[in-house]
C-alpha cells in the first residue's frame, strides 16, 4: 500500500498548529504557534482574541509545516482538520482554511474529533502501539476513561460529572495567584510542598462507577483557604498545591487501575494536556509497573494541542473513507462518542 501523506490543521483553542504526517505514525513536521502569552494577561483564553490570532498565524504555520516536511501541496493525499470540540470561532478558522485547501488542491477533506486526536498521539509516540487499550484522557475541558476497542470503536467507561481535571487545576491556581495556564504552575509549586499536609476529599461516587467529580475537591480547597484567612492562620500555598494535586492524581490513578483490572486489558495510555503533569505521569507509571500493565504516554509536545495528533487520527478516518464535503461545520460541544459519519 502506498504511503498516505496528510496535512493536518488544529485550531480548537489557543494553539495554531499544522503538521505533515505519513501513515498516521511518522511526523515530518509539527509546527505550533501558541497564544499563551496573550491570554495570560486575561487569566484565561478569550475566544474572540483566539480567533483573530488564528487568522493571523494560520497561513504562516501551514507554509512552515510544508517547508519543514519538504512537501509540496500537490504531493499531499488529504487535508485533515479538527471540527470539534473546541471554541467555535477558533474551530471555524481552521475548518475554513482546510476547506479552501481541499477545494483548491482537489484533495479529500478529513474532519477529526479533537479528543480522538489526543488518543492518537500515542500512536506517534510508540509506532507499535495499537488497540485494544484503556485510555485516560485528561485535559482542560475533558476527563474521560475510555476502552479503545479499535481505531474507530470507543466505549466510554467514565467521564467527569462536573469540572474537568484541567478546569479544576486552573480554578485552584487562580485562587493561589498562579497565572494562566494554572496546571504547569501548580505542578511546579507542588515540588516545594508536602502532598500529605492537607487531607482534601476524594470523590469516589457510587460503587463501581468510573465517573469523575472534581467540583467538591475544588470547593474544599477554596473553603480551606477562606477559613484560614478568617482565622488569620498562615497559608502555605505550596502545601495546598501539592495536596490538591495528590488528590486529583489519586482519583485518576484509582479509576485507571480499576478499569484495567476489571476489563482484563493490561495496556494503559494517557492523553490530553493534563497528561503533561509530571506527578500524574509518575504516579500512573508507578502503578502500571506495580500491576504489570504496559504504559504509554506521549512526549510533552504531543500532550498539548498540536496538529500531528490530528494527522495521526485522520489517517484512520481516511482509511475508512470518512471524507467530508464542503458542508461540514464546526461542533464546539462534540462528544467523544459522536461523529458525523
Amino acid at each position: 500500500m502506498p504511503d498516505i501523506k496528510i496535512l493536518a490543521i488544529e485550531t480548537s483553542c489557543d494553539e495554531t498548529s499544522a503538521a505533515v504526517v505519513v501513515n498516521g505514525r511518522k511526523v515530518l513536521s509539527n509546527v505550533i504557534s501558541s497564544q499563551i502569552k496573550t491570554h495570560m494577561l486575561f487569566g484565561g483564553v478569550v475566544p474572540e482574541i483566539a480567533s483573530r490570532q488564528h487568522i493571523q498565524a494560520i497561513d504562516v504555520v501551514i507554509q512552515q509545516a510544508l517547508e519543514e516536511a519538504k512537501t509540496k501541496k500537490e504531493d499531499l493525499d488529504a487535508i485533515a482538520v479538527t471540527y470539534g470540540p473546541g471554541l467555535v470561532g477558533a474551530l471555524l478558522v481552521g475548518l475554513s482554511e482546510a476547506k479552501a485547501l481541499s477545494l483548491a488542491l482537489n484533495k479529500p477533506l478529513v474532519p477529526v474529533h479533537h479528543i480522538r486526536g489526543h488518543i492518537a498521539a500515542n500512536y506517534i509516540q510508540d509506532p507499535s502501539w495499537e488497540p485494544p487499550f484503556i485510555c485516560l484522557i485528561v485535559s482542560g475541558g475533558h476527563t474521560h476513561l475510555v476502552h479503545i476497542k479499535d481505531y474507530d470503536d470507543f466505549e466510554i467507561l467514565g467521564r467527569t460529572r462536573d469540572d474537568a481535571a484541567g478546569e479544576a487545576f486552573d480554578k485552584v491556581a487562580r485562587v493561589l495567584g498562579i497565572p494562566y495556564p494554572g496546571g504547569p504552575g501548580i505542578d511546579k509549586l507542588s515540588l516545594e510542598g508536602d502532598p500529605e499536609a492537607i487531607e482534601f476529599p476524594r470523590a469516589y461516587l457510587e460503587e463501581g462507577s468510573y465517573d469523575f467529580s472534581f467540583s467538591g475537591l475544588k470547593s474544599a480547597v477554596l473553603n480551606y483557604i477562606n477559613k484560614a484567612k478568617m482565622k488569620n492562620e498562615p497559608i502555605n500555598n505550596a502545601d495546598i498545591a501539592a495536596s490538591f494535586q495528590k488528590a486529583v492524581t489519586d482519583i485518576l490513578t484509582e479509576r485507571a487501575e480499576r478499569a484495567c483490572k476489571q476489563t482484563g486489558i493490561k495496556k494503559l495510555a494517557l492523553a490530553g494536556g493534563v497528561s503533561a503533569n509530571k506527578h500524574l505521569r509518575a504516579q500512573i507509571e508507578a502503578m502500571c509497573k506495580r500491576e504489570n500493565i504496559t504504559f504509554s504516554v506521549p512526549d510533552i509536545i504531543l500532550c498539548t494541542d498540536n496538529a500531528a495528533m490530528i494527522g495521526s487520527a485522520a489517517y484512520y478516518e481516511y482509511l475508512k473513507g470518512n471524507i467530508a464535503d464542503m458542508s461540514v461545520n464546526a461542533y464546539p460541544s462534540l462528544g467523544l462518542e459522536e461523529s458525523m459519519f
